[in-house]
């Protein structure tokens, strides 16, 4: 019976960036690659029946003999990456979903346990949207989150389209979108995930010792949204055109990038980000004749959202127009804030609460596939203590101890719910 610590070991190597640091595993690259066949071989050493759905999804499924697989349990997260990042961000997730079914089946075999439904593992690709630009892009064709034209047209930074890569890798484009059979089978899921801040690190809930406890049950996931905006001006030569003649979109965006800032700070709770800024042609002695820049914008209210995205693009308009430049806005992708099921939440808090009690509720502001899935099945979601508070970071951390005891808890919480 495998811990969540040695399968993490086994992976540890995969992917590394050594420009970076930490691990880049962009969706259907070599590193996520290989990541996927390291799952499919552990779900095959433990008797469970593997296959990938006509979205890219792999699931594992332990089935109930004499039973079909419509409202099965499912549980799982996703392998791939931003550029740089932690080493738990996703496969904590699916590491901690195959230990727990090797305690689930010890458990059967001892007559511990007696099943009413089927348990599958899946995992998602492209959670993180770090290729194809859009994030839980798996999750969201499943769901009918997005229109399957949308991603197929979306393109990676070589220029290859989602579609072509998809067909590389044996989908067939045209079956790609809202899958309601498979749908059909799930019956309730719950993601386990590292915790992306330092929520279970506050005061409010450490000990007297400054630490927190090893656990949460998620409670909700701000409403956000990725927005790109394009600031166009006139490329020029670096040497020969003088200062007052320009009209640098690099300026603008510089600018801009600043007013996001001062825009988020001045609305409670909201978080507005610019993490990747794009010029184009991007010579060094070239003045760019147009500079993209991709926005995050979150929020716990839906209407606040919209309204700081719009302050943004008015500042943006006024920016452009001052350094003689244009500005456009388009909205990438968008998830409205997700309040997660009640009796699967209620149902998790008890069993949680057997290996930590007192695990308290937690709000996120990331997002995950459970918070796509939450519209069309009942979802739940636990978080592991980050004692660094930092993700999607090579500081990202977790301790083995907490690791441990996300396992026991999310074996406890299947159980229950089987």
């Amino acid at each position: 019976m495998a811990d969540v610590t040695s399968l993490l070991a086994a992976i540890d190597g995969t992917g590394r960036d050594a420009r970076r640091g930490g691990y880049t595993r962009p969706v259907y690259s070599t590193p996520e690659l290989e990541l996927r066949e390291w799952f499919l071989a552990e779900a095959v050493s433990r008797g469970l029946e593997v296959e990938q759905d006509r979205n890219g999804i792999l699931w594992a499924w332990w089935d109930l003999p004499g039973a079909g697989r419509r409202g099965a349990l499912v549980t799982g997260s996703h392998l791939d990456s931003v550029p740089g990042g932690g080493a738990f961000d996703g496969p904590l997730g699916v590491a901690s979903a195959l230990a727990a079914v090797d305690r689930l089946r010890a458990r059967e075999a001892a007559g511990d346990l007696r099943r009413n439904r089927a348990l599958a593992v899946a995992v998602f690709p492209e959670e993180e949207g770090s290729r194809f630009g859009v994030a839980c892009l798996g999750s969201r064709l499943l769901a009918g989150a997005i229109d399957p034209a949308q991603a197929l047209g979306l393109r990676d930074a070589d220029g290859n389209t989602f579609a072509d890569v998809s067909r590389a890798h044996g989908l067939d484009p045209e079956r790609m979108g809202r899958d309601g059979e498979t749908l059909a089978l799930i019956g309730d899921f719950v993601e386990l995930h590292v915790e992306q801040g330092r929520g279970l690190n506050t005061e409010e809930f450490t000990d007297a010792a400054g630490r927190g406890p090893a656990l949460a049950v998620a409670s909700s996931v701000l409403g956000h949204g990725r927005w790109r905006l394009s600031v166009h001006g006139q490329g020029n030569h670096a040497g020969t055109t003088l200062m007052e003649d320009r009209a640098d979109p690099m300026v603008a965006a510089a600018q801009m990038v600043l007013a996001v800032r001062k825009v988020a700070a001045a609305r409670p709770d909201a978080r507005a980000t610019v993490g990747r800024l794009e010029p184009v042609p991007g010579g060094t002695n070239v003045i760019a004749s147009r500079v993209d820049l991709w926005l995050d914008v979150r929020h716990p209210d839906d209407a606040t959202t919209a309204a700081v995205v719009e302050t943004i693009h008015g500042q943006a308009q006024k920016i452009a127009a001052f350094e003689g430049c244009t500005v456009s806005l388009v909205e990438e992708s968008y998830s409205g804030t997700v309040h997660f099921d009640d009796a699967l939440g209620r149902s998790l808090a008890r069993s949680v609460a057997r290996t930590v009690p007192g695990a308290p509720a937690l709000a996120t502001g990331a997002g995950h596939d459970a918070g796509v899935l939450a519209g069309v099945v009942p979802t739940g979601m636990l978080f592991v203590r980050n004692p660094s508070g930092i993700s999607h970071s090579p500081e990202e951390h977790v301790e083995d101890d907490d690791a441990a005891a996300g396992t026991a808890a999310l074996a406890d919480a299947l159980e229950d719910l089987l």
